[in-house]
């Protein structure tokens, strides 16, 4: 049983997400210890074990100790499954991060799946729904890797109550030079049981942040369980960047806004192929990948630091950063020890 460290490097939820999905596709048992050890509170919070039980259902893990705030748990996979799945986390947690557990895995199952996930879709410390789709699966689109996400309900905390549907088909991710250059900027700004205005105002404060004119759409409506609202920036090719911020009470509307656009902005000017979020989540597909593949980031985060020493524990693979401020550049050589 291989054990792993829950508190290594920027020791929160990525890791444990990132550790039960590569437990399934190496077929390792694994067991981890300190879970979110230096989080408040720490172990495992509804989000994380939303994630992990998820997991376990695609590949008939055999778990233990795998329950709310616990600080470790054991986990040994069996075979991997296709099928229709259906998952809830039961809180606002980030159904975009309980994707980025499953979607490895069902990407190797023997047959196409079908999965519902209902929770937050665009809460804190979590990918937007719209970065998700626009961003994140584009990416893989370039891999090789299709997957068709239906947004069937927005979800904001404190209630959740989103709901996506995803459908992936078995596919084996290959190697990749991500390019950099955008040829235009779109977006998307929404709010739900809050006034229009405030969806318009995030708008505005992002166009005033951005190199150049930027089509982004406001989206209000009265559906979601909970009062909220996001907005989200990406670019068209060749390179797909993107930025987004989660409304949250006591901040205003331009504050979001302008935070979106600087930091998509900065991505940039430094002529960045891969945005820091997608820079992370994208390690695990590439080390997988058949050959070598390479992207420029603006800085090399601990959260991809954390997934690189943790890949490595299961599959022989190389990082090589190459950092010169303002940019950094990655390669990833799949089949090399380090």
């Amino acid at each position: 049983m291989l054990e792993i460290d829950g508190a290594w490097g920027e020791g929160g939820g990525q890791l444990i997400r990132t550790a039960v999905a590569l437990s399934a596709l190496a077929s390792t048992p694994i067991r981890v210890r300190n879970v979110r050890a230096a989080r408040h509170p720490p172990g495992l919070a509804p989000q994380h074990l939303a994630a992990v039980r998820a997991v376990a259902s695609l590949c008939d893990a055999a778990t233990c100790g795998v329950e709310l705030r616990a600080p470790q748990f054991d986990f040994a996979p069996q075979t991997i499954r296709a099928g229709e799945f259906r998952f809830d986390v039961g809180t606002a947690g980030s159904v975009t991060l309980v994707a980025q557990a499953l979607l490895p895995v069902l990407a190797h199952a023997p047959a196409p799946s079908r999965v519902t996930l209902i929770g937050g879709t665009d809460v804190r410390a979590a990918p937007p729904l719209d970065h998700f789709r626009h961003v994140f699966l584009a990416h893989l689109a370039a891999l090789g890797v299709r997957v068709r996400c239906a947004a069937r309900r927005r979800g904001y905390y404190p209630r959740g109550g989103g709901e996506i549907e995803l459908e992936v088909a078995p596919a084996r991710p290959r190697a990749h030079r991500f390019p950099s250059g955008a040829d235009s900027i779109a977006g998307c700004a929404h709010t739900d049981q809050l006034p229009a205005h405030v969806a318009a105002r995030m708008a505005e404060s992002a166009r005033a942040r951005l190199p150049r004119a930027a089509r982004i759409a406001l989206e209000v409506g009265a559906e979601s369980a909970s009062p909220g609202g996001a907005i989200t920036l990406w670019t068209g090719g060749p390179a797909v960047l993107g930025a987004g911020r989660v409304a949250e009470r006591g901040v205003r509307a331009e504050t979001l806004g302008e935070a979106a656009g600087a930091e998509l902005a900065a991505d940039l000017a430094v002529g960045a192929a891969l945005d820091l979020h997608a820079a992370d989540q994208l390690l695990l597909w590439l080390a997988l990948a058949q050959g070598a593949s390479a992207f420029t980031v603006r800085e090399v985060t601990p959260h991809a630091r954390t997934a690189m020493w943790l890949i490595g524990q299961f599959v022989p693979v190389r990082f090589e950063v190459e950092a010169a401020p303002p940019i950094a550049r990655v390669r990833v050589r799949p089949g090399e020890a380090r």
